[in-house]
C-alpha cells in the first residue's frame, strides 16, 4: 500500500524525473525543465502556467548584473589586467617560501573583486601563473591545484554572481551579502595560504630569485595601478552609495573598456565582438538554468517536495549544529553533480524554512551556502575549476585531485570556524550600517 502511494506521489516523480536524466548526462537545465513540465502536465497542475513562471524567473532586475559582470570579466581578461596584478604580487611574495603560491591566492582575491566567476578566474590567472610557478621550480600539478581552489574565492569575495542569485531567490539585500563576503573570503584565503606554505616548505619550493629595488617596485606598482583601481571603483561605488550592484556591473564594463582600449591598448573591435559573443553564450546558459531551476522549485513547492524534504532533515535531529552539518554534507554531494546556480535553486527552497525555524541570519547563511558552492567547483565529477585548470596545464583530473585535497580541507576548516562564529561574517555589514 505504501509503495503504491509512493508511486502516485508527484513529489516522488519530480525527483525521479530530474535525477534519472541527470545521471544519463542530460544537461542540467533540460533535466529541470523536462521534469517540471511532465509533472505539471500529468497531475493537471496548470501546465499553461509554466510559460509564465519560466519568464518570471528571469524577469528580475538584479539578474541584469550577471551578463554585465561576465562581460566585465572578459574585458579585464582581454585587457591583460590579470597580468599586471600577477607581476605586482609576484614581486611582493615571489622570493619567500611558497611565495608564488601565496601570490596566486592573493591574485585570486583581487580578481574575485573584479569578475565574480570561478572558472573565468582560473582561465585568467592560470595561463600566467601556472607556467610561472613551474618555471620557478614548483610542481605543475600543485601549481594547478592552488589556482583551481583559490579561484573559488571569486564567488565569496564580492562582487559575486552567486550572491546575486542568492539575493534573488531569498529576497536578501545583495549589497548586504556583498559586504558579508569580505571577511570570510579573506579568512579562507589565509587558510589556503597556510596550507600552501606548509606544502611548499616541506618540498623546498622557495620561489623565484631576483633582485629587489625601490625603483623596480614603483615600476611594477605603477603598471598595476589601473588593475588595483578596478575593485576600488566597483566596491567603493556600491558602498559609497554612488550606484547599485547592478549599476556597478555596468560601470565595471565601461571601466574595463577604458583601460583596455585607451590605457593598455590591448582591445580592438574584433576583440569586442568576440567578448560580446562569449558573454551572450555564458549569460544564456545561466539564464536558461535559472528559468528551469525556478520552474522546478515552483513545482517542488506545489507538490509538497520542499516541505517533505525539510521535514526529513528535521527528523534527523533538532540540534541546529547537527542540522547544519547535514546541510553541508548534502551541499557537498550536491556540488559533485550540480553547478552553483542549480544548487541554489534546487536546495534553497528546501533550506529556507529551516533557516527561518532556527533563526539563522539569511545574510550569514547565504555566505555559508556560497562557500559550499565554491567547494562544489573543485569536487568531481562536476568540477568546472578543475577541468579548466587541467586544460590549461595539460594534465588529467586524476593527477590533479590529490594536491587539491589539503587545500579543500583548509577551506572546510575555515567554514567550521565561520559557522561557529557568525559575527566574523556579519562584522562588515554591521560596520557599514547595512543591518
Amino acid at each position: 500500500m505504501g509503495e503504491t502511494s509512493l508511486l502516485r506521489d508527484p513529489a516522488f516523480w519530480a525527483v525521479v524525473l530530474f535525477v534519472v536524466p541527470l545521471l544519463l548526462k542530460v544537461p542540467i537545465g533540460v533535466s529541470l525543465a523536462l521534469s517540471s513540465v511532465i509533472v505539471a502536465w500529468y497531475w493537471d497542475m496548470g501546465v499553461i502556467m509554466t510559460s509564465y513562471n519560466y519568464f518570471a524567473n528571469i524577469a528580475k532586475f538584479p539578474l541584469l548584473a550577471i551578463p554585465f559582470f561576465i562581460l566585465a570579466g572578459n574585458i579585464m581578461d582581454r585587457a591583460s589586467i590579470a597580468d599586471k596584478l600577477v607581476n605586482l604580487l609576484r614581486y611582493i611574495f615571489g622570493r619567500m617560501v611558497g611565495g608564488l603560491a601565496i601570490a596566486a591566492i592573493s591574485v585570486a582575491c583581487f580578481w574575485g573583486a573584479i569578475s565574480g566567476s570561478t572558472a573565468a578566474t582560473v582561465a585568467a590567472i592560470g595561463v600566467v601563473l601556472i607556467p610561472g610557478m613551474v618555471k620557478a621550480g614548483y610542481d605543475k600539478v600543485f601549481a594547478t591545484a592552488v589556482i583551481c581552489v583559490a579561484s573559488g574565492l571569486a564567488i565569496i569575495i564580492p562582487p559575486s554572481i552567486t550572491f546575486i542569485m542568492y539575493g534573488v531567490i531569498t529576497g536578501a539585500s545583495v549589497g548586504t551579502i556583498f559586504a558579508a563576503g569580505f571577511v570570510p573570503g579573506f579568512f579562507i584565503a589565509l587558510c589556503l595560504m597556510a596550507s600552501a606554505y606548509v606544502t611548499c616548505r616541506r618540498r623546498g619550493w622557495a620561489g623565484e630569485s631576483f633582485e629587489k629595488s625601490w625603483g623596480l617596485f614603483f615600476f611594477v606598482l605603477k603598471d598595476a595601478f589601473w588593475a588595483l583601481m578596478a575593485p576600488t571603483i566597483i566596491l567603493g561605488g556600491i558602498y559609497g552609495g554612488v550606484f547599485t550592484p547592478t549599476e556597478a556591473a555596468a560601470v565595471s564594463c565601461f571601466y574595463g573598456l577604458f583601460v583596455g582600449v585607451v590605457v593598455y591598448r590591448r582591445i580592438g573591435w574584433r576583440d569586442v565582438y568576440e567578448m560580446l559573443v562569449d558573454t551572450v553564450r555564458g549569460s544564456a546558459t545561466i539564464m536558461f538554468i535559472c528559468a528551469s531551476a525556478g520552474l522546478y522549485a515552483w513545482i517542488g513547492s506545489t507538490v509538497g517536495l520542499i516541505e517533505k524534504s525539510s521535514d526529513l532533515l528535521l527528523g534527523i535531529s533538532e540540534n541546529e549544529y547537527v542540522l547544519l552539518f547535514m546541510i553541508y554534507v548534502i551541499l557537498f554531494f550536491g556540488g559533485m553533480l550540480l553547478d552553483g546556480v542549480s544548487m541554489l535553486y534546487v536546495f534553497m527552497p528546501i533550506l529556507m524554512p529551516l533557516m527561518e525555524r532556527y533563526g539563522w541570519d539569511p545574510v550569514w547563511f547565504g555566505v555559508m551556502v556560497t562557500i559550499m558552492v565554491a567547494v562544489g567547483t573543485i569536487t568531481p565529477p562536476v568540477a568546472m575549476n578543475l577541468y579548466v585548470g587541467c586544460r590549461i596545464a595539460g594534465i588529467t583530473i586524476e593527477e590533479l585531485t590529490p594536491p587539491v585535497i589539503p587545500l579543500l580541507l583548509a577551506t572546510l576548516a575555515a567554514l567550521v570556524v565561520l559557522t561557529l562564529f557568525p559575527s566574523m561574517t556579519l562584522f562588515m555589514p554591521r560596520m557599514l550600517g547595512l543591518m
